[in-house]
């Protein structure tokens, strides 16, 4: 959009996780202020005196909130005004270094078990379950003999599962949710 800029790409004006979006991965998308298309929030920024965050706006949460959270696009929005509270609740530097440890599992994951079918799983776990939870898995399947001497197909696969094992008790779906 035009005039719109952006610096921060861990967390956007609404509160999506970009730095977490298959989308912004393969650099298809340079996140709102890059580039990107237009956007009713980032117009609403501008005439709100170019605010960093929606949640600085007196008005916010408004109408464009509403349903925010209800579909995704190609990155969830499930924990979309979560994340906007978390940020301004603990500072942004504090929510971009989270960010960041939860890229670096995120790219972890893609680079050691992705077998070309599992990005958008990854990308919706990393962003929903905990670094904790995330880390958790990874120490388990690093320590398994059987699991280091399966394929790349098979180890997505377990590692798929032993996500899905956290997500499903919690009441996340990992998958997009489309309309």
């Amino acid at each position: 959009m035009k005039g719109f800029v952006r610096n921060n790409q861990y967390l956007s004006l609404c509160g999506l996780n970009c730095g977490l979006c298959p989308m912004f991965l393969g650099k298809h998308c340079g996140g709102c202020g890059n580039g990107n298309q237009s956007c009713g929030i980032a117009k609403c920024s501008l005439e709100h005196g170019k605010i960093e965050y929606c949640y600085e706006c007196e008005s916010y949460p408004c109408e464009k909130y509403r349903y925010i959270d209800k579909y995704d696009s190609f990155i969830t929005h499930h924990n979309q005004m979560n994340d906007m509270e978390k940020a301004s609740q603990i500072g942004i530097p504090a929510y971009n270094a989270e960010q960041e440890e939860k890229r670096k599992l995120l790219d972890f994951l893609l680079s050691h078990y992705n077998d070309g079918r599992r990005k958008n799983l990854f990308c919706v776990a990393v962003n929903l379950l905990t670094i904790k939870e995330i880390e958790n898995i990874l120490q388990t399947v690093k320590s398994d003999k059987d699991f280091q001497s399966m394929g790349k197909k098979e180890q997505a696969s377990v590692i798929a599962k032993l996500l899905q094992d956290i997500a499903v008790p919690k009441g996340i779906e990992l998958k997009l949710r489309k309309k």
